[in-house]
C-alpha cells in the first residue's frame, strides 16, 4: 500500500475551476473520505488521482512517485463506482478475473486471488450467475471484489453506496469498514453523505466550491467546525444558525437574539473581547437543544419559551420545528417529550456546546 500526496493541485474546465489549490496527504492504511455537497470538487480529485482527469496545476503522488503523466492502468490503483459498472454478458467469476486476465496473469494465480476475494466478502455461491440475477448490494459486492482481486496500492471509491436502499447501506458501510481493517489497505472514498463519512473514515477531508475547508478526526471536525459551512455540513440534522447581537454584562456576555437572550459560559469569554456590541451568528446543534423537563442536570440556564411547528417522532429520539420569536429552530430531543402541534414548550440550550461565528469572514470565533 501507499500514501498519497497532492500539492498544489487545481483542476479547471475551460473557466471553471472545479479545485483550487488543494493540497492534503492521505497516510498510507488510512481510510480517508472527500465529502461535500454536489459540485465540490471531490469526485474531479479522485478522478485526478485514478490518472482520469489530467491536473491543470500542482503534483499527485502515490508512493513516492509522481504520476501526473503516468497512465491509469501503471498507477496501481483499483477504482470502485457508483454505477458497479459490470459486464452483464460476464459470471461473477469472469467479472472479477477480466483485469487480471488482461494482465496475463496464468490462470492459478487468477483463481486463488478470485477465490480469495470471494470468501472475504461472501459471495462464493454467487461466482456463477450473471450480474442480472444478482441484487444491488450482490453487484456492489462483486465491484469490489473486482477491486480486491488487484491487490492495488490504493482503492479509490466514488459513492459506491449511491444507488442502494437505506438498510443497504448501513450493512455495506459496515462491510465495507471492516473489509478495511482485513486489508489494512489505503482507501480514498468520495460521498456527499456525511453520515458515511462521520461513520466510516479514519480522517475526513471537507470540501467546498473546489476548496479544502477542514481536514481532521471526524469527531473533532464535529465538536470544533473551523467554520459555519462546516459546522452546518457535519451533523444531522444540521446545526441551527441565529443571526445576534453579542452584548457586555458584567463581567460576562450574552447573546442577544431579539426574541430571546441566553449568557454565554464563562469557558468561552476569553475569546469574544472583540466582538463586544457586535453582530454575530449563533450556533445551536439539534442534539444542544432539549425539552427542560428531560434536560440533565448539568444543563443549566433559564427555559426558552418555544411554539412547537412540526413534530417528527423517529422512535427512540424525536425531531421538533420550534418557533422562538422570528427565529426558527430544530431539536433533536428525547421521544418522551409530550407536546402537540402549536402548544409551547420549555426548552433549554446546552451552552456549553454551542458555536459563534464571524459573520463577514464566517469563521468560527468558539
Amino acid at each position: 500500500m501507499a500514501n498519497v500526496i497532492l500539492k498544489n493541485f487545481t483542476k479547471k474546465f475551460k473557466d471553471v475551476t472545479a479545485v483550487d489549490d488543494l493540497n492534503i496527504e492521505i497516510k498510507d492504511k488510512e481510510f480517508a473520505v472527500l465529502v461535500g455537497p454536489s459540485g465540490c470538487g471531490k469526485t474531479t480529485t479522485l478522478r485526478a488521482i485514478a490518472g482520469l482527469e489530467e491536473a491543470t496545476a500542482g503534483e499527485i503522488y502515490i508512493g513516492d512517485r509522481l504520476v501526473n503523466d503516468v497512465q491509469p492502468k501503471d498507477r496501481d490503483i483499483a477504482m470502485v463506482f457508483q454505477n458497479y459498472a459490470l459486464y452483464p454478458h460476464m459470471d461473477v467469476y469472469n467479472n472479477m478475473a477480466f483485469g487480471l486476465k488482461l494482465r496475463k496473469f496464468p490462470k492459478k494465480d487468477i483463481d486463488q486471488r478470485v477465490e480469495e476475494a470471494a470468501e472475504i466478502l461472501g459471495i462464493q455461491n454467487l461466482l456463477k450467475r450473471k450480474p442480472k440475477q444478482l441484487s444491488g448490494g450482490q453487484r456492489q459486492r462483486v465491484a469490489v471484489g473486482r477491486a480486491i482481486v488487484r491487490k492495488p496500492k490504493v482503492f479509490l471509491f466514488d459513492e459506491p453506496l449511491s444507488n442502494l436502499d437505506a438498510k443497504l447501506r448501513v450493512a455495506m458501510r459496515a462491510e465495507i469498514s471492516k473489509l478495511h481493517r482485513r486489508l489494512e489497505a489505503t482507501i480514498i472514498y468520495v460521498t456527499h453523505d456525511q453520515v458515511e463519512a462521520m461513520t466510516m473514515a479514519s480522517r475526513i477531508f471537507i470540501m467546498n466550491d473546489g476548496r479544502l475547508q477542514q481536514a481532521g478526526d471526524p469527531l473533532n471536525v464535529y465538536k470544533e467546525p473551523t467554520n459555519k459551512f462546516v459546522a452546518g455540513f457535519i451533523g444531522s440534522p444540521a446545526m441551527n444558525f441565529v443571526d445576534a447581537t453579542l452584548l457586555k454584562e458584567g463581567n460576562g456576555y450574552a447573546i442577544d437574539a431579539e426574541s430571546f437572550k441566553v449568557r454565554v459560559p464563562e469557558k468561552q469569554q476569553a475569546k469574544l473581547k472583540a466582538y463586544a456590541g457586535k453582530k454575530i451568528i449563533f450556533g445551536i446543534r439539534p442534539e444542544d437543544l432539549h425539552d427542560k423537563q428531560y434536560a440533565s442536570k448539568e444543563i443549566s440556564g433559564e427555559a426558552l419559551k418555544a411554539k412547537v411547528e412540526v413534530i417528527e417522532p423517529l422512535g427512540a429520539e424525536i425531531f421538533i420545528y420550534l418557533a422562538i420569536g422570528n427565529n426558527s429552530l430544530i431539536g433533536k430531543m428525547d421521544s418522551r417529550t409530550q407536546v402537540k402541534v402549536e402548544e409551547d414548550l420549555g426548552v433549554v440550550i446546552d451552552m456549553e456546546k454551542t458555536h459563534i461565528f464571524d459573520p463577514e469572514t464566517l469563521l468560527t470565533v468558539v
